[in-house]
């Protein structure tokens, strides 16, 4: 079984190194715990193209049938996809994958009926418990799914299709799941695509499946470039986070594109609420506010936004570090659907993404830092009594606000680290505030 349970249960999923903290039995032991925790008699589950997603799959389909459900194999597929198919079957899902990160590591995305999330909170602890003391494998029945036609139609289905045109996109899939699922979902649009790293490799031999990361961007950044392309994309290693390059080749953040794509749907359907994280630019609420929609602030990570989703009813979701939700894909993140708004909305406007973007270049971020310390509490205390004269909330670490700038400072779930994110009306402020900021965070004051 894991080494240690304790240490692969995250705050939202399952994630370890395999084999070491992550092996077979401990795969069977988890879906057998899943099926008893969910209680459904049958789970729907897909994989990404890691080295050991097959093995580590087919023994949780084991543990799954040791506790009497069959399961609705749908072989490869991207994370939203296995949402997707969640959603419409009515049925608990998991997802072997370990996203972004390096190839030693496996884990699982796990959700309940409908695409409903589960984290530490909402059921994970308890799934950690069942599984501590679950049986092996025994004989499953397993029924193969080809669900990626329904999903690539279902993704189409939320945009007008007559409405696009010819634009040449370059697209990064970081040899992830994105070299499958686009293929599928842009085949009957009027898109040239220039693919990047299409062939599933689990090695990433490319570079990481991070787009976060600036640097894992510059191969997209060229190809937009040399291509003369309209835009670039880039997916994570399941494709359900998205990050853009415009036409001039530069970065678009993550909070950008959540403000285009909430203008683009408040166009669509006036009046609707927009769920923004607390690490997201100063731009998104006043984009939202300035379309006659609603921005509701919540935490950072996809249970709380999917619950707040839920509660009030909130067309889109967006996060700065490239996840978008949306309320007719079950709630459930899609960075396609997000791609394929981006891709209408320049079509309509036939104007280029740069200039598109122009009116949301409002403010100057620090990107996220990550600082080490010993005592999360105690340095997020300090900082607190630091800038006492701002407006502060505790509501995900410590938010504090000021005229021309603000900062937020959380702790990580996993790691002794402390995360900030700055934002400034001027350069010069932000660079100014960042560094006052770090150096209290680390003690260099």
């Amino acid at each position: 079984m894991p080494s240690d349970l304790d240490l692969i249960f995250k705050a939202y999923d399952i994630r370890g190194l395999y084999p070491q903290q992550l092996d077979e039995d401990g795969a069977a032991r988890i879906g057998h715990a899943f099926a008893r925790w969910t209680g459904s008699p049958r789970i729907v589950v897909g994989r990404d193209m890691r080295v050991s997603s097959p093995s580590l799959a087919g023994a949780f389909a084991g543990g799954a049938g040791a506790a009497g459900a069959a399961v609705v194999d749908l072989g490869e597929v991207s994370t939203d996809a296995l949402y997707y198919a969640s959603g419409v079957m009515e049925l608990p899902g998991a997802m072997f994958t370990a996203s972004h990160n390096p190839p030693g590591y496996n884990g699982l995305k796990l959700c309940r009926a409908r695409a409903a999330p589960i984290a530490g909170d909402s059921g994970l602890a308890e799934i950690k418990e069942l599984a501590r003391s679950g049986p092996g494998e025994a004989a499953a029945t397993v029924e193969d799914l080809d669900i990626l036609p329904r999903y690539a139609e279902h993704c189409r289905s939320l945009i007008d299709t007559a409405a696009l045109r010819p634009l040449k996109v370059a697209v990064d899939a970081g040899n992830g799941m994105a070299g499958k699922t686009v293929p599928i979902v842009f085949e009957p649009l009027p898109f040239e695509v220039m693919p990047l790293y299409f062939e599933l490799d689990g090695t990433f031999p490319n570079h990481p499946a991070n787009p976060i990361e600036p640097e894992n961007l510059a191969d997209l950044q060229r190809a937009v470039v040399d291509g003369r392309c309209d835009l670039g994309i880039a997916f994570d290693g399941d494709a359900d986070r998205m990050f853009l390059v415009d036409d001039q080749a530069r970065l678009v953040q993550g909070s950008t594109t959540t403000a285009l794509v909430a203008e683009r749907l408040l166009k669509k359907f006036p009046g609707e609420s927009i769920i923004y994280n607390l690490i997201c630019s100063w731009t998104v609420p006043e984009v939202v506010r300035e379309n006659g929609g609603e921005p509701i602030r919540t935490r950072v990570g996809h249970s709380f936004i999917k619950e707040v989703m839920a509660e009030t009813g909130a067309i889109f979701g967006g996060e700065h570090s490239g996840h978008y939700y949306f309320r007719d894909n079950f709630r459930a993140d899609s960075g396609m659907i997000a791609a394929l708004l981006v891709l209408e909305a320049m079509s309509e406007t036939g104007r280029p993404l740069s200039e598109m973007l122009d009116p949301y270049d409002r403010y100057f971020a620090s990107g996220e830092i990550n600082s080490q310390v010993a005592d999360q509490v105690a340095s997020l205390d300090k900082l607190a009594a630091a800038y006492g004269d701002g407006r502060q909330d505790r509501t995900d670490g410590l938010t504090v606000e000021y005229a021309d700038w603000w900062f937020n400072c959380r702790a990580s779930n996993t790691e002794p680290l402390l995360r900030l994110n700055l934002e400034a009306k001027t350069q010069e402020l932000m660079e100014e505030k960042r560094d006052e900021v770090l150096a209290l965070i680390r003690g260099e004051v």
